[in-house]
């Protein structure tokens, strides 16, 4: 009898970028892997992959009351029909939704807490609901994986996790080491930072493009290189000043890109401001390149760079801060910013190997068989 696994996630270009060697490996074991997430022009790498792919209609974003209740009805029909042993879920919705969804067909699942979001971070009468989904979510899980010991903390006091539930901590999505192999340390007068980010006062853009601002007047050879996409509802306030740093030569925007080792490979250092994480693979895949990272210190962040050795830690929404950090860098020599950049490469190796995480979930399904 065929034996199957639904993945349910929120991002097809996520599931490609960071989960490929999971979906991989869960077809070497037997399974046949269906995938259910939104196509936004990636779910035709997945079907390559060989996933039976599930077009799903949702809002990453929003907290529409019709729309996640057809969301919950979908995935409780493709459940029922497909029929899985295991269900495995990402991101916010479909840990909730996914999970409600699981209990009301009687179906084992593994949620993955990927990241808090920007609701459970500033509180309020949202940050109360989202509490709520996520016990209804949560509560039948078989495992809950979490990616820092922070986020695990605050599903715990806010009494999202049954006592009986298996919690295992994991380095994130880790990182493939052989797709990003280290490069060697560019050499020359301009300095090149790059940024990748969805561009959101959360992933600390306003402080990095005024530190931009004030580091490339004393030091003209500075550029900083900026990758990721508008989110809508903050577009108008960001797009004129990135486009006003663009016309000084002070920042280069290039949008979403899925080309990123060569950007890694061209720059002297990593800058990741972020308020928030569940554990960047942004500063995964640059320390895998053998590069520095300056980045906000937050739990997500921290843990994957060891501060003054492997990279330069700055305070969390304090654009002074972040100025500081980038100065020191900037006063280091060539050599110590390469032998900071090797540095990163073999913590990565030792710490945020893919191969961790792999094996992390397939020793949990088979425990559910056990």
């Amino acid at each position: 009898m065929e034996k199957s696994v639904l993945v349910l996630g929120n991002s097809d270009s996520g599931l490609c970028d960071f989960r490929t060697e999971v979906l991989e490996a869960l077809m070497r074991e037997g399974f046949t892997v269906h995938v259910s997430v939104p196509d936004t022009g990636y779910v035709s790498r997945l079907c390559k992959l060989g996933c039976i792919c599930h077009e799903t209609k949702m809002e990453r974003r929003g907290m529409n009351p019709a729309k996640d209740a057809r969301l919950l009805l979908f995935y409780c029909r493709l459940i029922r029909r497909i029929r899985p042993e295991a269900v495995l879920t990402y991101t916010i919705k479909p840990n909730v939704y996914g999970g409600v969804a699981c209990r009301l067909t009687g179906t084992a699942y593994l949620a993955n807490v990927t990241g808090l979001g920007t609701a459970l971070e500033h509180g309020g009468l949202l940050r109360r609901l989202i509490v709520l989904l996520y016990r209804a979510g949560l509560s039948g899980a078989a495992c809950v994986f979490f990616q820092n010991e922070q986020n695990l903390r605050f599903m715990r006091e806010a009494d999202c996790l049954k006592k009986k539930t298996d919690i295992r901590v994991i380095p994130g999505s880790g990182v493939n080491l052989q797709a990003h192999p280290p490069r060697p340390y560019p050499e020359g007068e301009q300095v090149r930072f790059v940024s990748v980010m969805r561009i959101m006062e959360d992933k600390g853009i306003g402080e990095l493009l005024e530190a931009a601002r004030r580091i490339h007047k004393r030091h003209p050879e500075t550029v900083f290189e900026l990758l990721g996409s508008y989110e809508e509802e903050t577009r108008a306030r960001y797009e004129p000043l990135i486009q006003d740093l663009q016309a000084e030569g002070i920042v280069r925007y290039y949008g979403y890109r899925d080309d990123m080792p060569r950007f890694y490979e061209g720059c002297q250092a990593v800058i990741h401001p972020s308020y928030h994480e569940g554990m960047s693979n942004v500063l995964q895949e640059a320390a895998a390149t053998a590069r520095p990272v300056l980045a906000s210190d937050i739990s997500g962040c921290r843990e994957i760079f060891e501060d003054g050795v492997s990279g330069i830690a700055f305070a969390p929404k304090d654009a002074d801060s972040l100025e500081r950090a980038v100065e020191k860098f900037l006063s280091l020599s060539w050599e110590q910013r390469r032998q900071m950049g090797q540095r990163a490469r073999e913590y990565v190796e030792k710490h945020f190997d893919r191969r961790q995480v792999v094996q992390a979930y397939l020793e949990t399904l088979r425990s559910l068989k056990g």
